[in-house]
């Protein structure tokens, strides 16, 4: 028969283990998203868009300039995220001119891609998505082909095309302004 006492310090002990098991498990756990800045990449994506997908890690890295805004001289830009030196978000935009194309060998992406309905076309895969933008003005024409990849390594099977996909949308939308894709 247990006594108040024993009880007590069961209880205790209990909250004790818990309490140590809860604190050994958030060791060096803090999501590496929670050091990101609130608003990155061209000033498109906030930390909860990122989150999936930079995971744990100590030290953030993200390089790059801080818009888009491409002419025929500046025709790219690029943004990184990398945790603890590995690359985790790569979102690029590159403008050429029309007569060109972008070449995808979307045949090489295996599982294969998804159409994906935005720009006037664009595919999503596993670890990434493209879009095409063609941009038809009043003074200048061209075409933008933007980009994002990342390391799916945290996020849950099947919901790494979702994820790219929401985050192309807001992507395509920035891009069509700050590239002012078809002004």
């Amino acid at each position: 028969m247990r006594t108040r006492r024993s009880t007590f310090v069961l209880a205790a002990a209990a909250v004790a283990i818990t309490q140590a098991v809860l604190t050994g498990c958030s060791k060096g756990t803090e999501t590496a998203a929670s050091k990101l800045p609130e608003r990155t990449c061209f000033d498109v994506f906030d930390r909860s868009d990122l989150g999936p997908l930079v995971g744990n890690g100590e030290q953030v890295n993200v390089s790059g300039p801080a818009d888009m805004q491409l002419t025929a001289v500046r025709r790219g830009a690029t943004c990184s995220v990398d945790v603890d030196g590995k690359d985790r978000f790569l979102a690029s935009a590159t403008r050429q001119p029309l007569e060109q194309s972008f070449f995808w060998n979307a045949q090489l992406i295996k599982p294969p891609a998804d159409p994906l309905p935005l720009g006037d076309k664009g595919i999503v895969y596993d670890t990434g998505a493209r879009v095409l933008l063609v941009c038809k003005g009043s003074q200048d024409s061209f075409q933008v082909e933007l980009s994002l990849s990342g390391s799916t390594d945290q996020v849950e099977k099947g919901e790494s095309r979702p994820l790219f996909t929401r985050l192309m949308k807001k992507f395509v939308e920035a891009g069509r302004q700050q590239t002012r894709c078809g002004v």
